[in-house]
């Protein structure tokens, strides 16, 4: 049993099913990543760009992990995390944080203490960071 839980942070939003082409930015301890939003299920024109900015980043990966991989049980939070394709919050003990190897630390020390999840079409952004906040740009 665990006390770990998944918040879901998206509830206006997404991104693109098909092709969202995430892009992260690294600028000491703050992180962005870029991606085409969903203009189907959501308010978003075509080629719009959502932009979730982490301040107080301490590590964050892109990683290879996709939905096929998911729903195949092959990522370490297939059978936990309520559905893929959202961007979450993991809040409680987590002794799966950091069984991925290819994570990238910034400049920042003990910072990020909030695990935050989005997984995307063909892989899967996390990091750990102080605080989150969402934008558009055309």
């Amino acid at each position: 049993m665990t006390d770990r839980a998944f918040f879901q942070l998206n509830d206006s939003w997404n991104a693109e099913p098909n092709d969202p082409a995430p892009e992260v930015q690294e600028d000491g301890s703050e992180v962005t990543l870029r991606f085409r939003l969903n203009p189907w299920a959501y308010d978003a024109a075509t080629g719009e760009q959502g932009l979730l900015a982490f301040a107080g980043c301490s590590e964050w990966r892109l990683g290879s992990t996709n939905d096929e991989g998911w729903y195949r049980g092959q990522c370490r939070y297939s059978a936990i995390a309520p559905a893929w394709g959202e961007f979450y919050e993991i809040v409680g003990p987590d002794g799966l944080a950091h069984a991925p190897i290819d994570w990238k630390a910034t400049n920042r020390i003990n910072a990020g203490k909030r695990h935050f999840l989005f997984y995307l079409r063909d892989g899967t952004f996390e990091c750990f960071a102080d605080e989150w906040a969402f934008s558009r740009s055309r």
